[in-house]
């Protein structure tokens, strides 16, 4: 479980195929005591630390992974977000995140509104369900607030000058793609109504 607060930016440092129809990832990231079998979300997906390697850790991607994420595409250089799992009695200072990313969002207009940057990101249809305004939802790792909804299918998020300055989403720009998930107390919700309604 995580919060969406992302604590660093890592750096893709190599990416090889593992034979088996997946990936392996090394990643440099500025963390110490990280131990194997430790969760890490990168770029908003849960990924295990497979192995510890100098200035940071390898992850491995199974092929139902690389199939909802970008991570197939990924390249040596690319900036993620990185966030350790959290503990019990850590703030909550984001929401719930359960690092599951639901699918790949498009971005469609940027624009700039006094120091915020405002993003309208079209959406899978399953978080577009499940997102209202105000509500919480994760971009790349990122706990943020639905701004608006413009149309269907769209949300919208407005970005402060930390979240700009401390994440990789101030690289965003119309056409950029990132992973996206919902909102879990949504995504309950609305299971719910719907198995009362069978």
């Amino acid at each position: 479980m995580f919060t969406g607060l992302v604590s660093a930016r890592g750096r893709v440092a190599a990416v090889r195929a593992d034979g088996e129809g997946g990936r392996e990832i090394d990643l440099a990231a500025p963390y110490r005591g990280l131990e194997v079998g430790e969760s890490i979300a990168v770029d908003g997906a849960c990924l295990t630390v497979a192995r510890k390697v100098r200035g940071g850790f390898r992850v491995r991607v199974v092929r139902t992974t690389l199939d909802r994420t970008l991570f197939g595409t990924v390249r040596v250089g690319t900036m993620v977000n990185l966030e350790r799992a959290a503990r019990v009695g850590d703030r909550l200072g984001g929401h719930l995140v359960q690092g599951h990313v639901d699918g790949i969002a498009r971005v469609v207009r940027t624009a700039r509104r006094g120091d915020a940057w405002l993003v309208d990101l079209a959406v899978p249809a399953a978080v577009a369900r499940v997102s209202i305004p105000l509500g919480s939802i994760t971009v790349a790792g990122v706990s943020l607030t639905v701004n608006a909804r413009p149309r269907p299918g769209i949300i919208q998020v407005s970005l402060i000058p930390h979240t700009l300055a401390v994440t990789t989403l101030g690289t965003l720009r119309a056409g950029s793609r990132v992973h996206v998930e919902g909102d879990v107390i949504g995504k309950y919700v609305r299971e719910f109504v719907r198995a009362a309604r069978r």
